[in-house]
């Protein structure tokens, strides 16, 4: 779960890798920093003049491991779990949320990651030795316990909505059919989800085994129901259809 969680921070913010640590500091006893995990440099900490409402400026040394575009989608994807997902009925707070549900086979593990966007934290429960948990789930079980956590951080720390990559192009989508939407379209039906420039889907394609072909073009092709009598080992008769063969399958109808 450690590490997850410190995966999941990869998502948050931006793609930029996140080194987890127990220790964040140490000082000796003057006051002076003799370890310090986080290598960023901040450049005007130390300027006393800063304007009220004025922050200081960090500058990330981190390694990036994922395109902010993908980060943000993996993002967008995951709020959906809680605005609308598994998580809808136990996550509520008052600044986005973004996160993961999980359940095992049997219920004999449950678990939620979530995160805001400047907190990630991870809920797992299971027993030492695994046994199903009648009625557990990722979220209706850790659910709460993320909650109950975040509203304690969030009203301590704030948060804000996630930041959008400057490349993002916006599409509108009906989330039943996927259909592109209109611009200004607007309901419970409708999502607005980041695609990079030039790599919009093409909408009323369909895919299949790697072909594009008509959306209105059907997977496989129905085979005409010629069926016959035949005698079985046992003596009695049964009735079956035609035997197969390549022309009378398409590829959609193999899989």
């Amino acid at each position: 779960m450690f590490k997850v969680v410190a995966a999941y921070a990869m998502f948050a913010n931006g793609g930029e890798r996140v080194e987890p640590t127990l220790v964040d500091r140490v000082q000796d006893r003057f006051g002076a920093t003799v370890y310090r995990h986080d290598q960023r440099k901040c450049v005007n900490c130390e300027n006393l003049g800063l304007a009220i409402g004025d922050a200081p400026r960090v500058v990330t040394n981190r390694e990036r491991v994922m395109n902010e575009v993908t980060a943000y989608q993996l993002t967008s994807m995951m709020q959906g779990v809680v605005d609308r997902g598994t998580a809808r009925k136990t996550i509520n707070q008052s600044v986005p949320v973004a996160g993961k549900t999980g359940t095992t086979n049997d219920s004999k593990d449950v678990w939620f990651v979530g995160f805001s966007s400047n907190i990630v934290a991870g809920c797992y429960i299971g027993y030492d030795t695994p046994r199903t948990m009648d009625g557990a789930s990722g979220g209706g079980t850790c659910g709460p316990v993320f909650n109950r956590f975040m509203s304690e951080a969030v009203a301590r720390f704030g948060g804000r909505k996630f930041s959008t990559p400057q490349d993002c192009q916006f599409i509108k989508i009906d989330r039943f059919t996927g259909s592109r939407l209109p611009d200004d379209s607007s309901g419970d039906n409708v999502i607005s989800e980041c695609f990079r420039p030039g790599e919009e889907p093409v909408f009323g394609i369909t895919f299949d085994g790697g072909f594009a072909m008509a959306g209105d073009l059907p997977l496989f092709e129905e085979v005409a129901q010629q069926t016959r009598r035949v005698t079985t080992s046992t003596g009695s008769t049964a009735t079956v259809g035609p035997n197969a063969s390549f022309g009378s399958l398409s590829s959609g109808g193999l899989y």
